[in-house]
């Protein structure tokens, strides 16, 4: 996937572990470990939000956008509806 999550990376630089970080945006512990490890396909603004005022941080500190090395071709069944 080309969106990398770096929510450890603000953890450690807010020396927070990730336990309090979900009391704190009020999600579970399994949907937070989930996020962190890039095996969601979508978080919600108002989640993002909580994230980032917890952590005292961008939107841009979390995400960060790679290339894929091999992009799927146009059209074929990509998740690019709106």
């Amino acid at each position: 996937m080309a969106i990398i999550i770096n929510v450890d990376v603000m953890l450690a630089r807010r020396k927070m572990s990730v336990t309090k970080l979900a009391e704190e945006v009020g999600i579970s512990l399994t949907n937070l470990s989930l996020l962190k490890t890039g095996k969601v396909k979508g978080i919600r603004f108002a989640t993002l939000n909580q994230i980032c005022t917890v952590l005292n941080c961008q939107p841009g500190d979390i995400l960060e956008y790679r290339p894929d090395e091999h992009p799927p071709e146009p059209g074929a069944g990509g998740d690019d509806g709106f």
